[in-house]
């Protein structure tokens, strides 16, 4: 029986995952220090004349170290348009780890983008404003870095990670759909098209091959489908494109006065279609946020705009004239109820980071952190001075940046002009939203309710699992969809629960303005979970003794409440909620402590719901000290003595006694065998479907006692088919069918 129990709690990873999210080798409070070793004595000439001749592909060989450790041979280039230049010695750097050595990668990045901080005497600009932006949307991470050339100090860098396929498979899940970035072979301004995503090029996909760089394999046909159906408006181009996630670019673009972007001259940008087929848009290049960069507004103000005119740069003014067509913007803000969701996002980033000084805070702990390297970096383009002042007041520049915002006058500006606009206040307020059942079931209806004052409209949009898409309906005030009396201000509206989530954010608006519920939806959403079920959650292995240990698993891809969940030898009994309040990520573990708790002579253990309901049941026999009891295939198969993998994949079963035990079956390269054997010979013999025998190994084994061994057989000269393998072992055969894929 269970009784009392001491509860330590572990959450453990299932399958890969990337040691960067462990390290955080991006985190903002640290100061990374990159050493970089040629053997050329001339390699910065060399850089040079790979930056003007080779462009990317061209790259020089040398040894990178990075906080101590060291990888060969890595490739290595100068980077930048406007940041770099031959005179100077602080020049922006692209390396690759795995340019010579496969696979090669720090903590799971495999390039380092090390920008040069030439245009901002504050430092600050773009690791701030990349945390900003990933409140609303995937965005890179950003911190500082000291760079080192054959030991010499070159300065203090800002390390930016990476867009590539590492940054899509985290946020999307997903590498090899089509991904561009928009980066025009030879930029054309002020009234070039650039990557502007215009219909301006022909009908054959290979006219806008110039304007973007194809990160993919193939994806030309699609890009030119997102443009061709861009130019036909926001109704043709939703299910090619990530409108909502468009919405928060541009509005993160015109808050941080972000102009050497889409908005300026069309460019900066990624665009990553995800399974959904949608492409979405990723920020990138933020060096020159809050208005360090001001050659263009794709605007009237095409030849260049002053610092108080940025002030004050209108979020539509490429409605009224664009230097070129900017589509992403106009044919979107044509509509109303999308240009209303625009401006709510405006308004949620001036409220989280503006209005309430926070951005002003975190740039001076920044600063604070940095203030010791900067000093030591005597290549820095701007003085010591400058860069202390630059946080709140303006300082002079170089080339043809003449002076650079300080950030705390222009964002003080910024704010006050933009609570002038129409359509950044006066919207709808929204609360007490809730929804019925507090546990819904799958396939029953759930009510979601809100207060909402001040809209005609009000939508709520939700879909049943992470990543798929938002649908939207409309919630009414009517006394039908309990929401109270009709015209009570209380909104409702119902949806079936089809998975093992309902994820949902309400929208509303009035003919001034729009709001969204949580604030920063799309990108996050309130989340309700449906009752679990037999076999969403199972009893996937335990372990008897001093220490023992249940672990339960997540099958699901969904993450999972299990509050209210119990074990217990007796499932009629309220007793032993040993199951913490906790959340277990999909097809994640929860391992769960539990000293003396289980019989080492055998039992039943039962996984209880909130309701009441049995979602799991084991019976155990008599426990084999060393061993564990768990599920074999993991998460699903039959319980087995098996080598403890405690909070982890269970890789294999034991069988004591005769026979054997074969995995993976259905096997490919290789297969094992699993079996009792004290010496003597294993002899192992594979059978086509005609009977003939067309593998034959013999395995030699000598040992004083007892023991479970895994032999390992080579079947990777096997076509597919079904086989029949045969073990002989100390005069006892057993035969068992084995398929090859």
């Amino acid at each position: 029986m269970i009784r009392s129990v001491s509860l330590i709690l572990f959450l453990f990873l299932a399958g890969p995952f990337s040691l960067a999210g462990q390290d955080d080798f991006y985190n903002a409070g640290t100061i990374r220090e990159v050493r970089i070793h040629f053997k050329e004595s001339n390699w910065r000439h060399i850089l040079d004349s790979l930056f003007v001749n080779a462009g990317d592909n061209g790259k020089l060989r040398g040894d990178v170290t990075i906080d101590g450790n060291l990888y060969h041979n890595a490739g290595i280039r100068y980077k930048g348009y406007s940041s770099y230049n031959a005179d100077e010695i602080k020049n922006p750097y692209n390396i690759d780890l795995d340019y010579s050595v496969k696979n090669q990668n720090h903590l799971g990045h495999v390039k380092l983008k090390l920008s040069n901080v030439i245009h901002d005497p504050s430092f600050v600009r773009e690791v701030l404003s990349y945390e900003i932006a990933r409140k609303y949307l995937p965005s890179s991470r950003a911190n500082f870095a000291n760079l080192y050339v054959n030991d010499t100090l070159i300065g203090l860098y800002t390390n930016v990670e990476a867009v590539d396929a590492n940054f899509t498979r985290e946020h999307w899940g997903s590498h090899v759909n089509s991904f561009f970035k928009g980066e025009p072979l030879q930029l054309h301004y002020p009234f070039g098209q650039n990557a502007n995503l215009a219909l301006a090029h022909g009908t054959d996909s290979s006219g806008y091959i110039p304007y973007y760089n194809m990160e993919s394999v193939t994806g030309w046909n699609d890009l030119y489908r997102l443009i061709s159906q861009l130019d036909q408006g926001p109704g043709q181009v939703e299910t090619i494109l990530n409108i909502d996630r468009a919405l928060w670019m541009h509005a993160f673009n015109e808050v941080l006065l972000n102009l050497d972007s889409y908005i300026g001259y069309s460019q900066n940008y990624y665009l990553y279609k995800d399974d959904n087929g949608r492409f979405n848009p990723i920020l990138w290049d933020l060096n020159m946020s809050f208005g360090s960069f001001r050659d263009s507004d794709g605007s009237t103000h095409f030849q260049g705009i002053s610092i108080p005119q940025i002030k004050q740069l209108d979020p539509l003014a490429l409605m009224d004239f664009a230097i070129s067509p900017r589509p992403l913007m106009t044919k979107l803000f044509s509509n109303d109820t999308l240009r209303k969701m625009y401006f709510a996002h405006i308004r949620t980033i001036v409220s989280e980071n503006f209005a309430n000084g926070a951005f002003f805070i975190r740039a001076g702990q920044l600063q604070a952190l940095i203030d010791a390297s900067v000093l030591n970096d005597t290549n820095r383009f701007y003085s010591y001075a400058d860069f202390h002042a630059n946080l709140t007041n303006t300082v002079g520049g170089t080339g043809a940046m003449k002076d650079y915002p300080g950030i705390k006058d222009l964002m003080e500006s910024r704010i006050a002009y933009l609570d002038t606009l129409r359509g950044f206040s006066g919207q709808p307020e929204i609360s007490n939203v809730t929804h019925l059942p507090q546990i819904p079931l799958k396939n029953e209806p759930c009510w979601i309710t809100a207060r909402i004052q001040g809209s005609g409209l009000a939508l709520l949009g939700f879909r049943f699992n992470t990543g798929g898409l938002f649908s939207r309906i409309a919630m009414a005030d009517d006394g039908l969809h309990h929401d109270g009396a009709t015209g009570d201000g209380i909104f409702g509206a119902m949806v079936i629960p089809e998975g093992h989530a309902i994820q949902y954010y309400i929208y509303a608006e009035n003919d001034t303005a729009g709001a969204f519920s949580p604030e920063r939806a799309e990108y996050e959403f309130y989340t309700v979970q449906p009752m679990i079920l037999p076999g969403d959650v199972v009893l996937n292995e335990f372990n008897t003794g001093s220490k023992s240990w249940i672990e339960l698993l997540n099958t699901t891809t969904e993450p999972l409440n299990v509050s209210g969940m119990r074990l217990s030898d007796d499932p009629s009994s309220s007793k032993n909620l040993i199951v913490p309040d906790t959340v277990i990520l999909a097809k994640k573990y929860l391992l769960i402590d539990v000293p003396d708790a289980i019989s080492a002579t055998g039992g039943s253990l039962h996984l209880v719901n909130a309701s009441g309901i049995i979602v799991d049941s084991v019976s155990y026999g008599q426990q084999v000290a060393g061993k564990s009891t768990g599920r074999y295939p993991n998460g699903y198969g039959p319980m087995t003595y098996m080598l403890p993998t405690r909070g982890g994949y269970n890789l294999m079963g034991t069988t004591p006694g005769s026979g054997f035990l074969l995995f993976p079956n259905p096997g490919h390269e290789s297969v094992n065998i699993e079996i009792s054997i004290t010496s003597g010979s294993l002899e192992v013999t594979i059978y086509n479907s005609l009977g003939k025998p067309v593998l034959d190994k013999i395995y030699h084994y000598t040992s004083s006692r007892i023991r479970s061994t895994v032999q390992q057989v080579d079947v990777s000269s096997l076509t597919s088919g079904i086989y029949i393998l045969k073990v002989n072992c100390e005069g006892e055969t057993t035969s068992k069918k084995l398929i090859i894929y």
